[in-house]
């Protein structure tokens, strides 16, 4: 049964601001799980204190590329093993790490050493799209260039459905090509303004997510990640209102 989560990010001024406490809003919003973007130095003893008072679980987190490099992969493991976190993402490629293609191929060999000794530790690894991924090399994309030059046990795929989307590519065909590899989904939604394309409250855009979580379930998607960046209301509204629509999804389907 897949659990949706929310990517803290959403929320990250006040994360920064209030950690604990912005973890607990979020449970109280009624996520049964939050995938983080980092800790703001809060010791892993206490942010598990917080999500266990409140049967929460851990729907991964976004740690950056320095942090899983070398003696910092290791700090990061001991981390995460107290939070009983198993499911570590980089949240995406540098600028200096990605200017030709030996500089993604070079990338898809680091992702691929990370994820092996992640592996070889307990965790599983994975990595998250943004738009550029989609961005072609020859009769290749990115995406498909460092997934295909990546071992599929040791690189698993965080599909992010609004950069996809926002890059005019359809996350339904990118989740039937990669199917088990896919451990997560961002499930945010995308706009057309005025000729601009933005993020907004899932059914408020274009991503038909009821059809994303029946695909997702089909193949044992873990985790439904919430994440939304830009609000037109309180953002806490808006990721009730994410978290209420999308559990309605499920328990429609259950009731099936």
């Amino acid at each position: 049964m897949s659990i949706i989560g929310l990517q803290l990010f959403s929320v990250w001024q006040d994360a920064e601001k209030d950690f604990l406490g912005t973890v607990q809003k979020v449970a109280d919003l009624g996520y049964g799980a939050i995938q983080f973007a980092g800790f703001f130095q809060t010791p892993a003893q206490e942010v598990k204190r917080v999500m266990d008072s409140n049967g929460m679980k851990t729907a991964g987190a976004h740690v950056g590329i320095n942090q899983l490099l070398g003696d910092e992969l290791l700090k990061t493991f001991d981390y995460h093993h107290t939070l009983e976190n198993n499911l570590l993402i980089c949240p995406g490629l540098p600028k200096e790490m990605r200017l030709s293609e030996d500089d993604y191929k070079k990338a898809a060999e680091t992702l691929n050493h990370i994820g092996e000794t992640c592996k070889s530790s307990g965790f599983l690894f994975g990595y998250h799209n943004h738009d550029f991924e989609f961005d072609r090399i020859g009769d290749k994309t990115v995406f498909d260039l460092l997934f295909e030059n990546t071992n599929p046990e040791h690189v698993k795929v965080e599909l992010d459905c609004y950069w996809a989307a926002f890059a005019n590519q359809d996350p339904f065909v990118i989740i039937e090509k990669y199917k088990d590899r896919v451990v997560s989904l961002h499930m945010k939604d995308l706009k057309i303004v005025n000729g601009k394309k933005m993020g907004t409250e899932i059914g408020n855009g274009q991503i038909d997510f009821e059809a994303l979580i029946k695909l997702g379930n089909e193949f044992n998607i873990e985790w439904f990640t919430v994440e939304q960046e830009e609000f037109e209301r309180d953002p806490y509204e808006s990721l009730a209102n994410n978290v209420n629509i999308l559990n309605n999804f499920i328990n429609k389907r259950t009731v099936k």
